[in-house]
């Protein structure tokens, strides 16, 4: 069906000019497919367990979840929470030097110019920004210090660290309507515009003076016809 919905597509000019428009003071991005295509989450963890950094035993625990959850019988929040507690008993420096290596060789190249460019503006115009993620903070924390966002405006899937050691407290997973929830800690509940690809963004979406799906997934595709919401595709991903 996701073929036959109608929605109003902008042109590169045309999403970035309805963005300035606004004049927003605080903007709101999720990540893995709006700032960058492809799933950096699912992506770090197979890495991870390709390099050898998690053992057999935490390998073969998220395997059988991540299949589950493939099944439909562990939820989005679930997986993306286990997918941080997977690294318990690791320490925290290992994780960040793992993540610059894992974003530096997989990630960087799949940024969106389009995006990047328009971060970069509204920095510029004095926006204040925050990126929210369901992947883990380690890796959303290294991909968005190219964008200029600090790592106290990164909201992303995270456990405690106690004495440098990664443990399986969760502390945070936004997702759904859990990205409106970690928002809401920060004070965030009306951003002037919030940008998302997927219908886990749908909630955050909706909260926003102006939404602005972006590189959209058939769910938010049905979901932005609903809202009458105008979509936006990166060059390197835009649909004939």
């Amino acid at each position: 069906m996701s073929h036959l919905v109608s929605v109003n597509r902008l042109s590169t000019s045309e999403f970035h000019e309805a963005v300035y428009s606004l004049s927003p003071s605080v903007a709101v991005f999720d990540c893995d497919g709006t700032l960058w295509s492809g799933d950096a989450g699912s992506s770090f963890m197979k890495w991870t367990i390709e390099t050898g950094l998690v053992s057999r035993e935490a390998t073969d625990w998220i395997d059988e979840r991540y299949r589950a959850y493939l099944r439909g019988t562990v939820s989005e929040a679930a997986i993306c929470g286990e997918m941080v507690q997977m690294y318990q008993r690791l320490r925290e420096n290992e994780m960040r030097r793992a993540a610059k290596v894992f974003f530096e060789s997989r990630v960087r190249q799949n940024i969106f110019p389009e995006m990047k460019q328009l971060v970069d503006e509204l920095h510029g115009r004095g926006v204040e920004i925050w990126a929210v993620s369901s992947t883990n903070n380690w890796v959303i924390e290294e991909g968005v210090r190219g964008f200029g966002i600090p790592a106290e405006r990164v909201l992303a899937a995270r456990v405690t660290v106690k004495d440098g050691v990664v443990s399986d407290v969760i502390e945070d997973v936004p997702t759904d309507e859990g990205k409106v929830r970690s928002l809401a800690r920060v004070g965030v509940t009306a951003p002037d515009a919030v940008f998302g690809n997927s219908v886990h963004d749908a909630a955050m979406l909706a909260i926003a003076r102006r939404a602005f799906p972006v590189n959209p997934t058939a769910g938010l595709l049905e979901r932005s016809s609903q809202e009458s919401w105008p979509v936006y595709y990166p060059d390197s991903v835009r649909p004939a």
